[in-house]
């Protein structure tokens, strides 16, 4: 299995052209991927709201650009336009395995004064490989509270621990075909994401933290394949803020225990300039 997570800034390039079908382009340049993570898909954000954008509906616009992949859209903001209509923004998964579940989660938002915000989601989607069931779930995390951030990430571990608690468990309750039809969840795990922390972090650090229950530590995809190896950048390599800004390393997957052995390798693509973040490439037995 082939993953790609890659937030794309509502498809605007470092040239600061919005384009959805050159971001469908570079992702087929980087891997024959199973599975696409996308942060920050956009519908009706035009410019001057999002810079450069129109009103066009990115979610459908991406599912289109990829037929064969069932697409599962992840909002998180949810506001009124001028008109009447809506306007999304939030997270995005693609996967041309067969999706099995669906769970999305609202991530804490708690209050933090002064400082700006936005809704934030975890999408899951249970994919079935030729190995495995497989868990896939995609975030983007908070940028400016530092104390929405660590709760997103205090809930990101419950979320992995809730559905690994019912991996363990495996008992189907329910087998009518109707809404609370039991489908057993995998233990085998992924999260990906911009996570708008550090690699030096305490958000890092809790994500790998052990549990109190017995639920097996998440891992850090990075070190798995390059032990001792310093994360590369992933974000204001080509577009700063202001010259001089430092690179940052705040896009990673993280894998449950299950699948340590199965990560067979991890790359950051420093290269392309269709977003101000680099897409990261995992690759599973």
């Amino acid at each position: 299995m082939q993953l790609i997570t890659w937030n794309v800034q509502w498809c605007r390039g470092v040239d600061l052209a919005v384009d959805a079908a050159r971001i469908v382009a570079e992702a087929k340049r980087l891997a024959d991927f199973d599975v696409l993570c996308l942060q920050e898909i956009a519908d009706n954000y035009p410019d001057p709201r999002l810079g450069g954008n129109d009103t066009s509906d990115q979610f459908a616009r991406l599912a289109a650009l990829l037929p064969g992949y069932t697409a599962i859209p992840g909002v998180a903001v949810d506001q009124p336009a001028d008109d009447g209509s809506r306007r999304r923004f939030g997270n995005m998964i693609l996967s041309r395995l067969p999706v099995v579940q669906v769970y999305r989660y609202l991530l804490p938002y708690p209050f933090d004064a002064g400082v700006p915000g936005m809704p934030r989601i975890a999408v899951e989607a249970i994919v079935r490989t030729p190995s495995g069931d497989v868990r896939v779930i995609t975030t983007h995390l908070e940028y400016y509270s530092a104390v929405q951030r660590m709760a997103q990430a205090e809930a990101l571990r419950a979320i992995y621990a809730e559905g690994h608690a019912y991996a363990r468990d495996a008992t189907v309750t329910m087998n009518d075909g109707g809404p609370f039809q039991t489908f057993v969840r995998p233990r085998a795990t992924v999260i990906t994401g911009d996570c708008n922390f550090e690699p030096d972090s305490a958000e890092y650090r809790r994500i790998l933290a052990p549990f109190a229950d017995g639920t097996p530590a998440l891992v850090d995809a990075w070190h798995v394949v390059h032990p001792g190896t310093p994360h590369p950048s992933t974000f204001k390599i080509y577009q700063k803020d202001a010259p001089g800004d430092p690179e940052l390393h705040c896009d990673f997957i993280f894998v449950g225990e299950e699948l340590r052995a199965r990560v067979r390798d991890i790359r950051v693509d420093q290269q392309t300039q269709a977003s101000d973040h680099q897409p990261v490439i995992l690759t599973l037995a």
